[in-house]
């Protein structure tokens, strides 16, 4: 077993990748925020970004993203703008766009901008996402829902 942290290995496993390389899956979107202003929104916090993205709910499930293990990490660079590492249930997902405008909502949009300037997805497949990775809360919200987990 390695020492090593999912986002350590994520941002490896990212890095080596080529653009055909199925764990990469292409591996950027970037969102179609704009223009950032230099008086933008303050430096986020990881854990800012990762409470923004409760607001985002995977659309076949009905649980926030965060609950179901599929952000992996974020990085916030210095000029605010965010990449998540994220993960889908299964690579064959066709949700992905809807996943995509959600977080540009949670993270860029509303009064005052938002809480970072842009965000980026880099779509992982490695480590495999699977019921493990559900929080506590994901899986009450799973079991009222009727799912056993």
């Amino acid at each position: 077993m390695s020492d090593r942290t999912v986002e350590e290995i994520a941002a490896d496993a990212a890095d080596t990748a080529g653009p055909d390389d199925a764990t990469s899956a292409n591996a950027i979107a970037d969102s179609k925020s704009g223009v950032v202003k230099p008086d933008g929104p303050a430096k986020a916090s990881a854990a800012d970004v990762e409470e923004a993205m409760r607001d985002v709910v995977d659309p076949e499930l009905g649980i926030n993203v965060v609950d179901l293990g599929l952000l992996y990490g974020t990085h916030i660079d210095d000029e605010n703008v965010v990449t998540l590492d994220m993960t889908l249930t299964s690579a064959a997902c066709p949700l992905t766009d809807v996943i995509e405008d959600q977080t540009r909502q949670a993270l860029t949009g509303g009064p005052g901008g938002g809480i970072v300037s842009d965000f980026r997805i880099n779509w992982v497949w490695l480590p495999p996402w699977g019921p493990d990775k559900i929080t506590d809360d994901g899986r009450e919200q799973l079991r009222a829902l009727g799912f056993n987990v």
